[in-house]
């Protein structure tokens, strides 16, 4: 049976992967003990190959957190601005104002609330309800005047909308793979017995610097985990410009 760390909170992730590391550091040193200098000679050598092989992977597995975050981030600012400048003349304006109200809080509430995934799914299918409406809007006053620059306009910004949405929705299902994060907690694991048993053999005088490695290194690995989650956690990404536009709607 596979895990799968999405499944869980970040607080109990850290506190299991902590007793995991430091226990994998305390096992190593007792056998460092048992084993005595008998043949750890290579010792130092594998203890350096096998932290550089996990500075390698936080480091990779953070760009690509930092990196997905970072598109979230951009989609939230990109479909706010969409939105902002979706404004048809009167009489369209004020049922297409109405429906840009809903569709923002139908937005805003994905965030908020993190839904199961039942009620993603009935929020999108609600968020295209709002756009099919808003697309009868624009053809109804296309309709009328075909000229008219406001509605070229209306049709670009919904065309931006629409499409902002579905890379907002694509950043958001894009995470870490499960097997990355696994690995990496894999390689801390060893690294951190790597050390121990080091220690044990008597490279080190205490074992205290090898139990600061495997807190800091957890941490490191939680604040990847952070990043890689969208609307929960510690670090969560702003909704603050769908809450302006959400001000500036209710101004109409």
């Amino acid at each position: 049976m596979s895990i799968n760390l999405n499944e869980y909170q970040l607080l109990p992730i850290f506190a299991v992967s902590l007793v995991a590391i430091l226990a994998a550091s305390e096992i190593g040193r007792r056998v460092g003990v048992r084993i005595g200098r008998r043949g750890g000679e290579n010792v130092p050598t594998l203890e350096s190959a096998i932290l550089g092989l996990l500075a390698l992977m936080i480091g990779f597995t953070f760009a690509m957190a930092l990196s997905r975050f970072e598109a979230r981030r951009d989609a939230v600012l990109n479909e706010a601005n969409a939105i902002g400048t979706s404004l048809l003349p009167a009489p369209h304006g004020a049922e297409t104002v109405k429906l840009l109200r809903e569709y923002v809080q139908v937005r805003l509430e994905i965030t908020q609330r993190l839904p199961s995934q039942a009620g993603l799914n009935a929020a999108i299918a609600r968020s295209n309800t709002l756009q099919e409406a808003l697309w009868q809007q624009a053809m109804a006053a296309a309709a009328k005047d075909s000229g008219m620059i406001p509605t070229g306009l209306f049709i670009q910004t919904l065309n931006e909308m629409i499409d902002n949405q579905a890379k907002r929705l694509a950043a958001l299902r894009n995470r870490i793979p499960n097997i990355v994060l696994l690995a990496l907690y894999a390689v801390a694991t060893t690294a951190s017995a790597f050390a121990g048993y080091a220690s044990g053999l008597g490279a080190r005088p205490s074992q205290l610097p090898v139990y600061i490695m495997g807190f800091l290194v957890a941490a490191v690995i939680l604040l990847i985990e952070d990043l890689d989650r969208p609307s929960t956690g510690f670090i969560t990404v702003s909704q603050q410009p769908m809450i302006d536009t959400a001000a500036v709607l209710a101004t109409y």
